[in-house]
């Protein structure tokens, strides 16, 4: 497995993942479990995506990137909409935005900035796809609305 290949496979498969959620691709793709939560699966050829997320808010998840059915890099992931917040719906359509234009080279949710209208989506991470974590923060009118705490990294490799 190249790394190149890994992290393309990353975008690939976030642009058909959650923050594809509404069109008819994602709906495809998405298991509602019995315990409440919903996966999202796309595959393609010998890689495949598995991405498993319970809430709701507060939300928390676990994505996997198989090759050759074998789990080769996972990340997990929590976040919450502040207190002060009831109506989620545009923040977590921002999000989705947001999480579209993940950077090819640090596929680990999206942008360093994002910035659209009133909103402001804020990224920063350290390490690269083999090991990483990293922080997310969306704003309104320069107020934190939202954060996401992750990490991943590669797996299985001893």
């Amino acid at each position: 497995m190249e790394i190149q290949d890994l992290k393309q496979f990353i975008i690939e498969a976030n642009g058909e993942g959650y923050a594809a959620e509404g069109n008819e691709k994602e709906k495809k793709n998405r298991i509602e479990e019995p315990d409440g939560s919903k996966t999202i699966i796309y595959e393609r050829g010998e890689w495949k995506m598995v991405d498993n997320y319970v809430g709701g808010e507060p939300y928390a998840g676990m994505t996997k990137i198989f090759f050759q059915n074998r789990v080769v890099w996972s990340m997990v992931y929590y976040g919450t909409v502040v207190k002060e917040v009831n109506d989620f719906g545009e923040i977590y359509e921002f999000l989705k935005k947001s999480l579209l234009r993940m950077p090819s080279d640090y596929p680990f949710r999206g942008p360093k900035e994002f910035v659209e209208g009133e909103w402001k989506y804020i990224n920063e991470w350290i390490g690269e796809v083999e090991q990483f974590s990293g922080e997310e923060k969306i704003y309104l009118n320069e107020k934190q609305v939202f954060g996401t705490r992750y990490l991943g990294g590669l797996v299985n490799e001893r």
